[in-house]
């Protein structure tokens, strides 16, 4: 996500449909919480596909569905055309609701964080089309809104680089700024560097930054990002209120 590509995003044409004083926008593709097996096998192969572009042999072990995107507290986005159907995007939230993040297995959070309702983010991946740069803006947007309704306070990811740059001009702040890259073994001991954002004070330093997605973020209703409209999701909150998941046996019916 290029400096320039963010400027484009911000200077884009909207639909003049003030609705409270911001505008609505269609997207060509909708974004929401998987609620099924085909579903997920859609994120799964999206997945795949795109760690198999940059890590093809890490990309060999994402082939099914991981244990983490079937257990509580945890939401699998996905991006899919409005055209076709195709998947275009997906990006998987964890909260630590149940458990700790996948990260913790690599860190300990600072004093800060721990014990905050938090949200990780993982296995995002977008399509090789032009329309992928957009789908990544919109995963990012789906998953504050997700953590705005959920109640969550911290988001955190963890980037390799070159992709953490795009988490800075996001206003994502290192968790460790001397640590530097450390190896997670959820992400087959590549080296990240773990970053959090804090989501109450979003809007005011975002204003305050100039940020040239501030409008696209907080100004613009995007009705194609649909997370109520999952229905009992594998392990997914059910919004607007935080804490209530599907039993085990959901699941376990979903992973069969």
């Amino acid at each position: 996500m290029s400096q320039s590509y963010l400027d484009a995003v911000a200077h884009s044409s909207r639909p003049a449909m003030p609705l409270s004083g911001r505008a609505e926008q269609a997207l060509p593709f909708t974004v929401r919480v998987v609620s099924g097996r085909s579903a997920l096998m859609k994120a799964v192969q999206i997945r795949q596909a795109a760690y198999g572009r940059h890590l093809p042999e890490f990309a060999q072990t994402l082939g099914a569905p991981e244990a983490l995107d079937l257990r509580p507290g945890v939401a699998v986005l996905l991006a899919e055309s409005k055209l076709d159907g195709a998947a275009l995007g997906t990006m998987r939230i964890q909260t630590n609701r149940f458990q700790p993040l996948a990260l913790e297995q690599s860190i300990t959070l600072p004093a800060s964080l721990a014990g905050r309702p938090l949200a990780e983010a993982a296995r995002l991946g977008v399509t090789e089309q032009r329309v992928g740069r957009m789908v990544k803006t919109v995963l990012f947007k789906a998953f504050f809104q997700y953590c705005q309704q959920a109640g969550i306070e911290w988001m955190v990811i963890a980037g390799r680089a070159p992709i953490d740059r795009q988490y800075e001009r996001l206003l994502f702040d290192d968790v460790y700024p001397d640590a530097g890259y450390i190896p997670l073994r959820h992400a087959g001991n590549l080296p990240h560097r773990v970053m959090s954002f804090e989501v109450d004070s979003a809007e005011r330093r975002w204003a305050a930054a100039g940020h040239p997605l501030y409008d696209f973020i907080f100004r613009t209703v995007h009705p194609d990002i649909l997370l109520d409209a999952a229905g009992d999701a594998p392990g997914r909150l059910a919004l607007p209120a935080a804490g209530n998941y599907v039993n085990s046996m959901r699941m376990d019916k979903l992973a069969a």
